[in-house]
C-alpha cells in the first residue's frame, strides 16, 4: 500500500476515457471497509455521470470548471442518523456544533481516503474537493439537511503525469510521549 500512498496525487486534468463500473464498486467497497467508531459505518455515496449534474456540482464548488471534465463524481455523505436514532428533527450545516456530526466527518473522511487509495491501485486518477456550502450543494443532489456532503472526489483517467508534491520533513511532524 506505501506504493500507492507515495504515488497518489490530486489530479485536475481527465481525458475522456470512462471509468468501468466495477472499479466504481471496488471504490465503495473499498470504503464500505474502512472503520467507524463504535461501526456505525456513517459513509453513504453518490455516483454521478450525468454532464449537466456534474457542471452543477463544478459551478457549487468555487465555480472550478475542470470538475466536469471527469468521468465521474463521487458524493461522499456523512450520515448523522448512523448516530442519532431518534426521530429529532437535525439539520446540519457549517456552523453546526452537533458532536455527532464531527464524528460522522471523521468517519466518512477515513473512508474516503480508503477510496483515494483504492482508485490509485486501480489505475484511476483523484481529487478531492469541498469548496461548497452545504445548502448549495444537497439542493442539487436532492440530500436531506441531516446529511453533511464532506466532499466531492473527481474520478478519471489523468491527461497528465503528476509530479510529487512537496511534503514535510518527518522529523518536523513527529513527537513522542508529549507536545
Amino acid at each position: 500500500m506505501i506504493k500507492e500512498i507515495r504515488t497518489r496525487r490530486s489530479i485536475r486534468k481527465f481525458n475522456k476515457k470512462n471509468v468501468e463500473n466495477d472499479k466504481l464498486i471496488g471504490l465503495i467497497e473499498a470504503s464500505r471497509l474502512a472503520p467507524s467508531g463504535k461501526n456505525t459505518q456513517p459513509w453513504r455515496f453518490i455516483i454521478v455521470k450525468n454532464q449537466e449534474t456534474k457542471e452543477k456540482i463544478a459551478c457549487a464548488n468555487n465555480n472550478q470548471k475542470w470538475l466536469s471534465t471527469a468521468d465521474v463524481h463521487i458524493v461522499c455523505v456523512a450520515d448523522t442518523r448512523s448516530r442519532i436514532k431518534d426521530d429529532t428533527e437535525i439539520s446540519v450545516n457549517e456552523q453546526s456544533d452537533l458532536f455527532e456530526l464531527k464524528q460522522v466527518i471523521r468517519d466518512t473522511s477515513i473512508a474516503t481516503g480508503y477510496l483515494l487509495l483504492e482508485a490509485e491501485a486501480l489505475g484511476l486518477s483523484t481529487c478531492w474537493v469541498a469548496w461548497f456550502e452545504q445548502k448549495e450543494i444537497r439542493d442539487i443532489l436532492e440530500i436531506p439537511s441531516d446529511k453533511f456532503v464532506i466532499g466531492v472526489v473527481a474520478v478519471g483517467y489523468s491527461e497528465v503525469v503528476q509530479r510529487p508534491t512537496p511534503r514535510i520533513n518527518l522529523a518536523e511532524l513527529l513527537r513522542y510521549e508529549k507536545w
